[in-house]
């Protein structure tokens, strides 16, 4: 079992990843015009290419009425849109539109350019190790209930 000294290193470490990677900014998404839920939805989306609300849900790890209103928006701004099924019309799949697809691509090549640099700073003996460990800790996180005290992700919102 870990001892205090472990687990508060790794809660401190946590804490300082996600305020750099700017998690905590609950508005826009930095340069993009859109929340941070809706640019998970776009690359789920995106990398799906075809989910339903249930699916998409599932992955985001997000309740369905949550990811609803951020589908909502999306398809009010013209970047995704929801087709019925044709053998059954109760059965709705979310897309992205051709706007979406291209903020898709653009949110892509930023993220990709964002974490390229960030393995350029770590020194090139230890970047195997570093991305080894934080497999193995992503695998860790199994539960989304955070101290048995319904908050989910840490308490930094949604369910992981």
């Amino acid at each position: 079992m870990a001892d205090d000294k472990q687990a508060k290193r790794l809660r401190e470490t946590m804490r300082i990843i996600v305020r750099r990677l700017g998690i905590l900014e609950r508005g826009e998404a930095s340069c993009c015009g859109i929340t941070l839920a809706q640019c998970h939805v776009i690359v789920e989306l995106g990398r799906a290419e075809r989910l339903s609300l249930n699916e998409l849900a599932e992955r985001l790890r997000l309740d369905k009425s949550t990811v609803s209103r951020s589908v909502d928006n999306l398809v009010t701004m013209g970047l995704a849109v929801r087709e019925d099924d044709p053998a059954d019309r109760r059965y709705v799949t979310l897309a992205l539109s051709d706007d979406g697809v291209k903020v898709f691509a653009d949110l892509e090549k930023r993220m990709e350019n964002y974490f390229a640099d960030i393995v350029d700073l770590l020194p090139a003996e230890k970047r195997e190790q570093v991305l080894d460990s934080l497999v193995l800790l992503a695998e860790a996180i199994k539960s989304p209930d955070c101290c048995g005290l319904g908050l989910g992700n840490g308490g930094y919102g949604g369910k992981g």
